[in-house]
């Protein structure tokens, strides 16, 4: 038997911007799936991961994880926003992120 993926796929867009400033505290967020406002607002208050290597080893592994929450949507096409705590940085931009199905709403 395979394993079972208890996530849903992501990619990081960029941060939330206006045609001047840049807001770094709030990252944009394409679902894989999600292509409607309602669908988007399903994964609202979930817990969001975004794993990456890095060159060195802490803690016995070279895994590092950065945990966000998905606050609301963001237009209608069922891209959400988010809060990483610490901020998102830029050369995360195009990368995958796994939106886990935890808190439920339901």
């Amino acid at each position: 038997m395979g394993s079972t993926r208890l996530y849903a796929k992501g990619r990081i867009l960029s941060h939330k911007r206006g045609h001047r400033n840049t807001y770094p505290h709030i990252t944009l967020l394409q679902i894989e799936g999600a292509t409607s406002l309602k669908d988007g607002d399903f994964y609202v208050g979930k817990k969001v991961a975004y794993v990456y290597k890095a060159k060195t080893e802490k803690r016995g592994t070279k895994h590092r994880v950065i945990w966000g929450k998905i606050t609301r949507t963001h237009g209608n096409s069922g891209i959400v926003r988010a809060k990483f705590k610490p901020n998102m940085p830029s050369n995360a931009f195009g990368s995958s992120c796994r939106i886990m199905l935890y808190p439920s709403r339901i």
